[in-house]
């Protein structure tokens, strides 16, 4: 087969992230095709054939897999591609993702390293805490919509309506403020053409609290006055209470929220929410896990392991020092405090630092100290040696050269964290030809039907 060719075949196997391995048996090609599942009977385009196995696009399921035993509960199943395992029932998704890791991960463990398994999360539908939504249209000159991108395009927008991973709140606002505007024949933002106004809509809610933060980004191309629908969307029949509505100008060609200036229409611009005992203020750009009952259980992870390797390594009993590398807004250095005489974190973004800051004050941790800057830049700046570090860096992972920097560190253990399984692979490469090794790991899956899952990973000193 060759470019552009369109041919069937049966998933064979699946490998992380999500490509499905088939054989074409008129030419006996081997290829691969992301978003499948094991057993699907599939339709395909190949887009490259490069040392005899093609790549190719997903076209069509034409048989599900066996493990697909359930009915799909969104209508934009598989037109947005964020819910991939939706058929799939909870406890087959677990072993879907710990399989594909557990064969990942044979590039970098041992024969003695522990894998303490998959954790799963309270709530599999309902958990997501943050949407950000695209104003536009799924048909041309049809209706206003707002929601989702559809897998593989980048103008068609599908309403968010039905999707099961919001909290409802979220989705009743998202549906009066696309009404509203529709009715007020407002144009949505031609990202194409660079004309328009409505472009997007953030909806923020704290789970503990129920507290929610409402954004809409438009250009500034034209002028509306908000005020009716704040008025609306507060005499809105929530679950929740609604903390602020904020108006913000977006003329960037970026395709992603970046407000040149912000408006406040009704209330403030954070909300609170607790995790593990500790109460954070979430503003409305703040970084935080958009699924707050699973990331208790992942920072519970860490924590474990944490205490697990310094009860193991420490002979005085001295609580450690822990530095804390792209700690972000300083939630995984706020509740490790309890665990160490000082944390020292370090993020790239200020305000980032600022609200870390902040939320230590918040919970009377005088042992956290945060600093802005580049990690490589930074860690010769910190006053105090470590005993431990924790590792939390962006989906690509962390940049060789600060890798070079932490193997000269005498420290014992680290922990290592990663949502993207095969940037800690390429990392832990490194690690392993420099004296590191895997002691145990654990996975939790923050994103229950997709094809996401985090890694916490104990490393010491062979």
């Amino acid at each position: 087969m060759k470019n552009k060719d369109i041919g069937e075949a049966r998933i064979e196997s699946v490998s992380y992230p999500n490509k499905g391995h088939f054989t074409v048996s008129e030419t006996d090609q081997r290829g691969i095709v992301k978003n499948t599942i094991e057993g699907q009977k599939v339709r395909f385009r190949v887009y490259k054939n490069k040392n005899h196995c093609l790549s190719a696009h997903l076209l069509e399921v034409l048989e599900p897999s066996p493990l697909e035993t359930r009915e799909p509960f969104c209508d934009n199943f598989g037109k947005c591609g964020g819910c991939l395992y939706q058929k799939v029932p909870y406890e087959s998704q677990l072993t879907l993702k710990s399989a594909q890791i557990q064969k990942l991960f044979q590039q970098v463990v041992s024969s003695d390293t522990v894998f303490d398994g998959i954790k799963g999360i309270p709530h599999e539908l309902e958990y997501r805490n943050k949407l950000d939504l695209s104003f536009g249209n799924e048909v041309i000159d049809g209706p206003l919509t707002l929601g989702m991108h559809k897998t593989r395009t980048r103008y068609t927008v599908l309403d968010a309506d039905t999707c099961r991973l919001a909290h409802r709140d979220l989705l009743i606002i998202a549906s009066a403020v696309r009404d509203w505007c529709s009715g007020m024949g407002l144009p949505f933002y031609n990202k194409l053409r660079h004309e328009g106004f409505l472009r997007y809509l953030m909806l923020r809610r704290s789970e503990t609290s129920g507290e929610i933060l409402i954004c809409l980004a438009a250009s500034t191309q034209m002028q509306c006055d908000f005020s009716p629908l704040t008025e609306k969307l507060l005499a809105l029949p929530l679950e929740g209470s609604i903390a602020g509505i904020w108006h913000a100008d977006d003329d960037r060609y970026a395709d992603a929220l970046i407000a040149d200036q912000l408006h406040c229409l009704y209330g403030r611009d954070y909300f609170t929410e607790t995790l593990l005992g500790l109460t954070f203020s979430i503003s409305l750009f703040s970084f935080f896990q958009t699924n707050t009952a699973g990331a208790e259980v992942l920072y519970d992870t860490v924590r474990n392991y944490v205490r697990m390797s310094h009860n193991q390594a420490s002979v005085s009993g001295k609580l450690p020092v822990i530095y804390d590398l792209y700690c972000g807004t300083g939630t995984i250095a706020q509740i490790l405090s309890k665990d160490a005489s000082e944390v020292y974190g370090i993020e790239l973004v200020p305000e980032a630092v600022e609200a870390a800051a902040r939320n230590a004050e918040l919970n009377n941790l005088s042992n956290c100290h945060f600093t802005a800057g580049d990690v490589f830049e930074m860690l010769p700046t910190l006053p105090e040696k470590p005993d431990y570090i924790i590792l939390d860096p962006p989906r690509e992972g962390v940049h060789e050269k600060t890798l070079k920097k932490l193997i000269d560190y005498p420290i014992p253990n680290m922990v290592y964290i990663s949502c993207k399984a095969s940037s800690f692979v390429s990392d832990m490469q490194y690690l392993k030809e420099n004296g590191w090794k895997v002691v145990r790991y654990s996975l939790v899956d923050l994103f229950p039907e997709t094809i996401h899952v985090e890694c916490v990973v104990l490393l010491s000193r062979t």
